[in-house]
């Protein structure tokens, strides 16, 4: 049914160089083998192929595919049914060319799933990207004059900090609609972008960046200074503009930019399509692959990966939660699936917006006492090892309150503060470098455990449960080779093998992380950090001209 319905028709994609668009560009190429690709990326200094060879092509996803094919018959296949088209989301008209213009015109299909998807990603950025990037593209399709599928990849987090069922149906519609103007918000967001821009500008800021500048680099030449004063104020200004993300979003019941400005984005893409038919997909916290390409397979590190290292660390002692609630997972692979399904199977006939949930859930939830306790099993039976060659024992979290994990960080993150602060007035020579590195790498421990429970927390806490009737009735009208070749029912998950067989391996292997004691080769860990704090870039030079 899926590769029938796909033959012959010209997809579109963007986002093709992340995560979910990188597992649907090689599901498409190795399980609907007569559709046609067009990549729409940001050309970068290499240019759009180029990028596609380099940044899609030559991943790790494609080695099944390359394997069955061969080097030569991959590289042919690719060439034949791949087209780029150098195209950029935050463009107007996204800047397409002629020749990419005719290309789109020609697509049956667009699946826009480019976003920015960090949690922590600056308020404008956010906007133009994830708000304003699918309405330039409904543009585009406009003005070009054509009508394809479109089918936009959302979140199931549009709904936001709110309790409750959360159905498969326009925000407008439900509980969870919010009452804001989407185009106040862009205005707002870019009105926000340039006070920030100029606020950075004044000399009172910039007095204070060239006193920050000369504490880390002393007298290190005109040319050095200036730079490290424009890092630090471009620095300044992300920070204050993912500030002014997360506030408005706190002020609307989101916990982060990311869900918001993707809620946005679903009113607006509602509003302004026309005629484009529409269907939009809300996968919840997408995650490695179940079984496709490989079981494990992943693109960089997602949500879960950064508190999954860091327990293994032992740097994540405690963790707000309940144990009782559910962190909704889906893997890649079903996602990928989901969206071949939601394109062979077409728009709604009553020409309305059609809303397909991708989460687990309201079938299969995926309790986070049973994420800890099979984590914590399976890290004392596969430790990782420090560099002291000594294995490293996993934590057990108690799930206190996100407040009480805060306030502790912050008190530790003081304490060093203040540590650092006398060290700094003093020498640094001999043992002192060590200490001094040892309070440097310790303070970054808690500022990036204290980032993970600002960024994470509100997902781990989520008590909404996401309804999925549209994608369970979606798969059960498949054929049962469809349903063995594009698995997306989120009831085949076994969690414990999951996590235990596929994800927390693969993890390891990303992460790099060490899980076995390793032969001592060069300096020890305190000469290291005894050259760290000692290297040239913290050398001066005296000399006494006079004698």
């Amino acid at each position: 049914m899926i590769p029938e319905a796909l033959a012959g028709k010209r997809i579109a994609l963007t986002g093709a160089t992340g995560f979910l668009g990188t597992a649907l560009v090689e599901k498409l190429l190795r399980s609907v083998p007569e559709c046609e690709l067009v990549l729409l990326v940001r050309p970068g200094r290499r240019g759009a192929a180029e990028r596609i060879r380099r940044e899609v092509l030559r991943n790790d996803a494609f080695d099944r595919l390359r394997e069955a094919l061969g080097r030569d018959g991959f590289a042919a296949e690719t060439t034949q049914r791949i087209q780029a088209v150098a195209a950029d989301v935050s463009a107007d008209g996204l800047g397409c060319d002629a020749e990419g213009r005719e290309l789109l015109a020609g697509c049956d299909i667009v699946i826009h799933a480019a976003a920015a998807v960090a949690f922590d990603n600056p308020f404008d950025l956010a906007v133009e990207t994830n708000l304003l990037g699918p309405i330039r593209l409904v543009e585009l399709l406009a003005d070009i004059g054509t009508t394809p599928h479109l089918v936009s990849v959302s979140t199931a987090y549009v709904a936001g900090n709110r309790r409750g069922f959360a159905p498969e149906e326009l925000l407008a519609e439900s509980h969870f609609a919010v009452a804001v103007d989407w185009r106040a918000e862009a205005a707002s967001a870019r009105r926000s972008r340039d006070a920030i821009e100029d606020e950075s500008r004044t000399p009172e800021r910039l007095e204070e960046f060239a006193k920050e500048a000369d504490g880390e680099l002393g007298a290190a030449g005109t040319a050095a200074l200036s730079a490290k004063r424009e890092q630090i104020r471009q620095r300044w200004v992300r920070t204050r503009l993912v500030d002014v993300g997360r506030a408005r979003s706190a002020s609307l019941g989101f916990p982060d930019a990311y869900g918001l400005t993707k809620a946005l984005a679903e009113a607006a893409l509602t509003e302004t399509r026309g005629a484009i038919p529409l269907t939009i997909v809300r996968p919840s916290i997408i995650e490695s692959a179940l079984a496709e390409p490989f079981p494990g397979w992943i693109r960089g590190f997602r949500m879960a990966e950064p508190i999954i290292i860091s327990y293994a660390r032992g740097l994540l002692q405690d963790f707000p939660g309940t144990p009782e609630g559910t962190l909704d997972v889906i893997p890649v692979d079903q996602v990928a699936a989901a969206v071949c399904a939601v394109a062979a199977d077409g728009p709604a006939a009553d020409g309305q917006p059609n809303v397909v949930q991708v989460a687990s859930s309201e079938v299969n939830p995926f309790r986070f006492e049973d994420l800890h306790d099979w984590s914590h099993a399976w890290f004392c039976e596969n430790p990782i090892y420090d560099e002291r060659n000594q294995p490293i024992s996993p934590p057990r979290w108690s799930y206190p309150s996100r407040k009480r994990v805060q306030n502790s960080l912050e008190r530790a993150k003081r304490a060093l503060e203040t540590g650092e602060k006398v060290l700094s007035a003093l020498p640094i020579r001999g043992e002192k470098a060590g200490v001094a590195a040892d309070f440097a790498e310790k303070r970054a421990q808690v500022e990036r455990a204290l980032s993970y429970v600002d960024l994470y927390s509100s997902y781990v806490e989520c008590q909404a449960t996401f309804g999925i009737r549209e994608l369970l009735a979606l798969h059960e009208a498949l054929t049962p080779d469809d349903r063995e070749n594009f698995n997306f029912d989120p009831r085949s998950i076994d969690w414990r093998r999951y996590l235990t067989e596929i994800h927390l391996p693969s993890v390891i292997a990303q992460g790099r992380l060490k899980t076995a004691p390793a032969v001592r080769v060069g300096v020890d860990r305190d000469t290291r950090r005894r050259q760290q704090v000692l290297s040239p870039q913290r050398h001066m030079a005296a000399f006494d001209l006079e004698n």
